[in-house]
């Protein structure tokens, strides 16, 4: 277990030394633990005997700091640990979460260059036995947050969870302070990485009003289909998205191509930012893939393709470029089974184009398409620049694990529901 430092709490106590005609012994002090109390004795005396009793203080837990490293804490999706061990967060719902047992436990951040931002700050939430206690903006480039504290010792679960996105702004955690022991939580038996956009981010799922526009503020990743898949399926999880990220062009508001904003170039690195993190950490570090090997992916790209893609011949060209990135995929996760999924903010028919032709050229069993039911904005509204909310998000993650399990148990499962 790694520990940056300890600090005793026991109470420095001077006392007056009372001598009695019975011999004593003590320990040597600087053999004691941190941990150890002092105690200090009194003599009381009657005509009939002399009686010693000993008033002694009570203990207080020592407090020792962390590390946020995987020998101490589980990793939720792709985390950067630096030569400082600070470990950087960047992406959507990526996090850490341990177990704790004392009375009280601090976490000390560090931000990036959006901290100056208001609508660009990185947004975190911290549960506590699966509630949440803390949603904050991280406003500074450093920062102490009590994440826990009771009364009494107990034994708890608490996770860390970055709500927006990477593009946007990152924040490190340079330690955890606790009075009690940490420990990782276990790894689950399932895992799954989703590859996505603004959807996948959760882009203004906390404000349902269609005509207002970005904020890191109501960016809520625990709130969208992915996390909510996870959760009911009780994976692990790791979330690559991007706002406005394409397979071949990102979103475009003149018909241009935009290959500014594509997710196949930067999937193999650790994630993409738009330069908050300049100063912190390298954000072109390659991925490690064994780092965390899913089960499934699933690939919910292509909706901001659909803002350039008007001709024929755009529509072949981007399903040339999607069974490419599932060869891209697949070579970095040989193993997983892949689900190519769209259609929650309006189809794309390119996608299962796309699809079919990797699977014509590969003979890949282990891909198939999913199309889920476009997003209703008369049963359950519409958030930020037209985003789905979070009922629609719930509809989307029912649909999707219905998929999985239907896949896990060979079963025929939904396939185009859009």
């Amino acid at each position: 277990m790694k520990k940056l430092f300890q600090r005793s709490a026991a109470l420095i106590i001077t006392a007056a030394m009372l001598i009695c005609s019975a011999s004593c012994s003590g320990g040597n002090d600087s053999q004691k633990k941190s941990t150890d109390t002092s105690a200090a004795s009194t003599t009381t005396t009657t005509a009939a005997e002399t009686t010693t009793t000993t008033a002694t203080e009570p203990e207080v837990p020592a407090e020792e700091t962390y590390f946020a490293d995987e020998t101490n804490v589980k990793l939720l999706g792709r985390t950067l640990l630096d030569d400082n061990n600070v470990l950087w967060l960047a992406h959507s719902a990526s996090g850490i979460e341990f177990r704790f047992s004392g009375t009280k436990a601090s976490v000390k951040l560090i931000g990036d260059n959006a901290v100056g931002n208001a609508d660009s700050q990185a947004r975190f939430a911290v549960y506590v036995n699966g509630e949440r206690k803390l949603d904050e903006m991280l406003d500074a480039k450093e920062k102490t947050y009590e994440i826990y504290s009771a009364d009494s010792a107990g034994d708890v679960t608490i996770r860390l969870v970055k709500l927006s996105e990477s593009t946007s702004s990152t924040f490190g955690i340079e330690s955890i302070t606790a009075d009690g022991a940490i420990t990782p939580t276990d790894a689950k038996k399932l895992k799954i990485e989703f590859i996505g956009d603004s959807i996948t981010c959760g882009y203004g799922v906390d404000d349902e009003d269609k005509n207002h526009h970005f904020s890191t503020k109501t960016e809520d990743a625990t709130k969208t289909y992915a996390y909510k898949t996870a959760a009911a399926l009780d994976a692990d999880y790791s979330m690559v998205s991007f706002s406005g990220h394409g397979i071949i062009s990102g979103y475009t508001s003149d018909g241009k191509i935009n290959t500014d904003a594509l997710v196949p170039p930067v999937y193999e690195q650790f994630t993409r930012t738009y330069g908050s993190n300049s100063g912190c950490f390298d954000e072109k570090t390659p991925w490690d893939f064994s780092s965390f090997v899913p089960d499934f992916i699933v690939i919910n790209l292509g909706t901001n393709d659909t803002s350039y893609i008007k001709t024929k011949e755009q529509r072949a060209e981007f399903a040339d470029a999607y069974a490419e990135f599932i060869k891209q995929v697949r070579k970095d996760n040989p193993d997983a089974y892949i689900l190519c999924t769209i259609g929650i903010m309006g189809g794309n028919v390119s996608v299962k184009k796309g699809m079919e032709a990797y699977i014509a050229e590969t003979g890949d069993t282990k891909v198939s398409y999913m199309a889920f039911k476009q997003q209703n904005e008369g049963k359950n509204g519409l958030a930020a620049d037209w985003h789905p909310t979070e009922a629609t998000h719930a509809e989307s993650a029912d649909l999707l694990v219905e998929t999985i399990n239907g896949i896990i148990n060979g079963t025929d499962a939904p396939a185009d529901a859009a």
